[in-house]
């Protein structure tokens, strides 16, 4: 499965279910997959408020992650290939 993956590039110690990490990475999952599925489903507008929840949600975390620590974030955004959101 995809997700065994990118548990791989989470350190060891931050393998737990509750880390902001593996949070993100569990989110990013799930985003990838409603997106390939709004491609072909572009009516579904369940789907899509499900997708703008989870990216608000990712969002949140990573800002959270941000201020906490600039260093795991940068890797973090550079392992799972996401781009840095803007700050207000």
């Amino acid at each position: 499965m995809v997700k065994n993956a990118f548990i791989s590039l989470i350190p060891q110690e931050e393998k737990n279910k509750g880390s902001v990490e593996f949070q993100v990475l569990s989110f990013t999952n799930k985003i990838r997959r409603l997106t390939s599925h709004l491609e072909l489903h572009r009516k579904d507008y369940l789907s899509q408020r499900g997708l703008r929840k989870i990216l608000g949600k990712r969002q949140r975390l990573l800002a959270y992650l941000s201020k906490k620590n600039r260093v795991r974030y940068k890797e973090l955004i550079g392992n799972l290939k996401i781009r840095e959101t803007r700050t207000r």
